[in-house]
């Protein structure tokens, strides 16, 4: 049965207006507003009629020296990687301890909770259906490439069986009473909690709550301080999402992040007129939506049940069956975050065609989030002592690494969306890498560095040109 969506109707004019694209000069001085807001960029953003959006050079650039740092627009921990992983909710940054990062792992590992599965990361969704489909795909519907690169792999090369350690030692670490040997070296922010009082996002710092809450957070907390029109249901649509898709965690960022700048531009815009206000929004409420909608607008888009790619284990003959079936998932998914966090004056964002080509968009150019472990380089440390601090710092340190097993140096795993980064297209023989630095940790730096090679006046990513 086809999946029907009232609001799609109702609202079509405004879904119509927010599904076109901006024009060409509209789209060019709000990338060239965004360019000039990062960090010693020298790029420009093109347009081409036939080709759509590309990203050029203005200077000859050296192998390995930094082209761009982007700032992520959207990004989320995968659900399963939260157990192995406590890092920032906004930046990705680990925080705590090093002893608290190991002893969550092993409590969790003990409880049988962990995922343990190395970096090998996946696309930027995993569809829990009936055929045990994954929604990724190859060649040029899904981008998918990792932020974090490094020469060095994840977890050694050897299996080795793990040996668990008592319940005490564990709760040790974990409420600082145990301190391993030069974990001083590797110091973490402290744990920043929600300010809403959820038990679901933490932090690095006030100013990335803060950040967090601003843009996202304050509409899809589910703490006593939150927002949302629903908690309870805001709680049902992030159990669907982390049994099915985490992506719908991000499409639930994008409409909130929208929601709370229309809510922001309006509350500028009546503080300006002292009484007929409500004939003021029905002048400017559709203009107000579209901008604040415009971060998204820019963006590459199709419906995500038409752009995702027909998995291996799916016969041709059952396309349309699979496509459907990822529809009526995605409609599920945004009447329980409708209930959640449904607002009036934003009604055309719950429609399924909006949120359909919001996922679509997260499908066809999201990157991989993957964060290094500091346990890793801390176990390396250790290794590299020389004698006899090496021997001595073991007799500590060595119980926990073979508690820990093969997968001590589980990363931060996750999806995000970055604005320049959506410019580019994917190829087999890339001339650019994007990665995180990890010495350019900074509060609110939530951002990418993309290293390429390339000279003057040539596009580097462009279809059919040089790419990531």
């Amino acid at each position: 049965m086809e999946v029907v969506c009232p609001i799609d109707e109702k609202c079509a004019p405004e879904i119509a207006a927010l599904l076109q694209p901006p024009p060409p000069r509209e789209i060019q001085d709000y990338l060239d507003q965004l360019l000039a807001s990062r960090e010693g960029c020298r790029l420009k953003v093109r347009q081409d009629g036939d080709f759509g959006k590309g990203v050029y050079a203005d200077v000859d650039f050296k192998e390995g020296e930094l082209l761009l740092r982007d700032q992520m627009l959207f990004g989320c921990q995968h659900p399963s990687n939260k157990i192995d992983c406590l890092v920032c909710s906004f930046c990705f940054r680990f925080i705590g301890t090093l002893e608290l990062q190991i002893g969550r792992r092993l409590f969790f590992q003990d409880l049988g909770l962990s995922s343990s599965h190395g970096c090998d990361t996946g696309s930027c969704s995993n569809v829990s259906n009936e055929h045990g489909a994954s929604d990724s795909s190859d060649g040029d519907d899904v981008t998918d490439e990792k932020i974090y690169e490094d020469s060095r792999t994840c977890a050694s090369g050897s299996k080795r069986a793990k040996v668990p350690l008592p319940k005490e030692i564990v709760e040790s670490l974990m409420n600082g009473e145990m301190v391993l040997p030069y974990s001083d070296k590797f110091s973490l922010p402290p744990v920043t909690p929600c300010s809403g009082g959820c038990q679901e996002a933490y932090y690095c710092s006030k100013a990335c709550a803060d950040a967090d809450w601003n843009s996202f957070h304050s509409l899809l907390c589910t703490g006593e301080k939150s927002e949302a029109f629903s908690t309870k249901a805001l709680l049902r649509f992030v159990q669907h999402a982390n049994e099915t898709n985490d992506i719908f965690i991000l499409a639930a960022k994008a409409i909130a992040y929208t929601i709370l700048r229309y809510r922001k531009s309006k509350a500028i815009l009546l503080s300006s007129y002292m009484k007929d206000t409500a004939h003021v929004m029905d002048n400017f409420h559709m203009p107000l939506l579209l901008e604040a909608w415009k971060p998204i607008s820019v963006g590459h888009k199709r419906r995500w049940w038409d752009c995702i790619a027909l998995p291996e284990d799916v016969d041709p003959s059952e396309e349309a069956v699979f496509r459907m079936q990822i529809k009526e998932l995605a409609f599920t998914s945004l009447q329980l975050l409708k209930a959640a966090i449904f607002d009036k004056e934003c009604e055309p964002l719950f429609s399924l065609d909006i949120y359909g080509q919001i996922i679509g968009m997260f499908e066809l150019n999201n990157l991989d989030l993957v964060v290094a472990s500091p346990v890793e380089d801390y176990f390396l440390y250790i290794d590299d002592l020389p004698s006899p601090e090496k021997e001595e710092a073991k007799k500590v340190s060595q119980p926990y690494l073979d508690a820990l097993g093969d997968e001590y140096a589980l990363c931060c795993e996750g999806t995000a969306f970055f604005p320049f980064q959506s410019c580019m297209n994917h190829s087999c023989h890339p001339n650019a890498k994007a990665f995180k630095r990890e010495e350019r940790w900074s509060s609110n730096d939530s951002g990418i560095e993309a290293h390429f090679e390339g000279r003057r006046g040539h596009h580097f990513i462009h279809r059919g040109g040089f790419t990531l």
